[in-house]
């Protein structure tokens, strides 16, 4: 019996030449993730870096996603073995990594995050492997190389030392790709938000060929639809659009606005 809970459906998308869309979960609930999962949204980021989510609530949302046919990613709170252990356990699909500075910080990362022999993972039975009792576990490292393949690990490039080293970052074998926060990478470009700066244009445009030059996929976030437009025409494969707090409001104020007298 094939193992669901390991089928990244986003990441075939992507493989096939398809774009993925998400957005970021913030308001928690199984029922949140339910809705979600009817959208034709493909992944979700569960933040636990600026969010109130930890590894239990992690858990339900991802178990949810699994049955909606959604990808479910976690922002984790950082770098650190815990960080990246616990989430990959409970069954995230792939992590997005805040804060990131050096290359040793991501070979690190694959380290914690890749099952041998591409890194060195803790093993245990959790319930990815159905706690032990699932026919694939029989020939470990076939379980090994079907985990790696479908697990992403994908630093956040939002510091100017990594942009920095960009080329370095996303080459290292066991990257799966690199998500662009745009707001602290603006920040970190002393231009605030400017996102129309030529430096900061040049340092998407730099971040999105690194991505390209070694076959690796590349994500965005924005909360404009024309800007979302553009950075798939300019050869993004995934943008997380907004947070669903933000299109919930949004919603409700726009229903408002129509039909009050």
């Amino acid at each position: 019996m094939e193992n669901v809970k390991m089928q990244n459906v986003m990441k075939s998308k992507m493989q096939r030449g398809e774009k993925a869309v998400g957005t970021f979960f913030e308001l928690g609930g199984t029922t949140a993730v339910e809705c979600l999962g009817l959208t034709g949204l493909d992944f979700f980021i569960i933040d636990t870096e600026h969010g109130p989510f930890d590894v239990e609530s992690v858990m339900e949302f991802v178990r949810t996603a699994e049955a909606h046919s959604i990808t479910p990613l976690v922002r984790v709170k950082d770098a650190t073995r815990p960080s990246v252990l616990k989430m990959l356990d409970v069954g995230a699909q792939g992590l997005i990594v805040p804060g990131i500075r050096t290359a040793d910080e991501v070979r690190h990362l694959v380290e914690y995050g890749k099952y041998y022999p591409k890194g060195q993972r803790g093993f245990a039975a959790t319930r990815i492997a159905d706690f032990g009792f699932n026919s694939e576990m029989k020939d470990i490292e076939a379980w090994f190389a079907r985990n790696n393949g479908e697990t992403m690990l994908i630093p956040q490039c939002e510091t100017s030392e990594c942009l920095d080293d960009i080329e370095r970052i996303v080459a290292i074998e066991g990257v799966d790709g690199i998500f662009v926060g745009p707001y602290d990478l603006s920040i970190a470009l002393g231009k605030p938000a400017r996102f129309d700066d030529p430096a900061c244009v040049a340092a998407i445009d730099r971040v999105l060929k690194a991505c390209r030059d070694a076959g690796k996929f590349s994500f965005i976030y924005t909360g404009e639809e024309s800007e979302a437009r553009k950075y798939f025409a300019d050869g993004f494969d995934g943008i997380a659009f907004g947070m669903d707090t933000m299109l919930y409001v949004s919603a409700y104020k726009a229903l408002v606005a129509q039909i009050k007298p």
